[in-house]
């Protein structure tokens, strides 16, 4: 690895932390809303990153395009409306990762706007991390919408089905998962996420 690469891979990192954090505290946020306070109780109502953070998640998602964090433990029984609520936790991650990606486009569009252009080393460092936090926020929330246990489109489709039509989908949910992990490590999947990636990177302006 060249210096350029250790560059690059390290200002990857904070806004990785960042996407990653706001994903799962929105998780913990809205189910503590929800009346469920066990991510509560265990600490991961919290914007502090190393709560949330799961080491071989953060490696595969700085090195590859797909990656994880720690679980939020949820007990769906504390639900006031067990199905509506679990799809709202569960959007919530996707939520705040889309809400942080318009941000992000947003304040560097006025910024480009007004001529505000780095012109330091640090000042353009800062620019490349707002543009790959914007590109991971933009690639978690799309990953994580894919219905296929443990991601979050899976709690979504599985409270959208009828009772019998869920029973089937969750008893082949191990078949979805296998095919989704060959879909990753071929590279396979970037064939199903990068044409939504780079579409809403275009409605976002890049």
């Amino acid at each position: 690895m060249d210096k350029l690469d250790l560059y690059e891979m390290l200002l990857r990192v904070p806004p990785l932390l960042f996407a990653l954090t706001v994903h799962e505290y929105a998780h913990a946020w809205m189910a503590w809303r929800c009346g469920d306070p066990t991510a509560k109780h265990q600490g991961r109502l919290t914007l502090n990153p190393l709560v949330h953070l799961d080491l071989i998640g953060a490696i595969c998602l700085l090195f590859a395009p797909f990656g994880w964090a720690k679980p939020v433990p949820v007990n769906p029984y504390n639900f006031r409306n067990p199905r509506r609520d679990d799809i709202l936790v569960s959007l919530a991650g996707v939520a705040a990762n889309l809400g942080t990606a318009i941000v992000v486009a947003l304040l560097l569009r006025a910024l480009s706007a007004l001529g505000i252009l780095p012109a330091s080393a640090a000042g353009r460092a800062l620019w490349i991390m707002a543009f790959v936090l914007l590109s991971i926020s933009v690639g978690l929330a799309i990953f994580n919408l894919i219905p296929v246990p443990p991601l979050d489109g899976s709690h979504v489709l599985a409270n959208m089905l009828p009772w019998d039509k869920r029973a089937a989908y969750e008893r082949a949910a191990p078949v979805f998962s296998v095919v989704l992990l060959a879909l990753i490590v071929t590279g396979a999947v970037d064939v199903i996420l990068n044409p939504p990636h780079a579409f809403i990177l275009h409605l976002l302006g890049f």
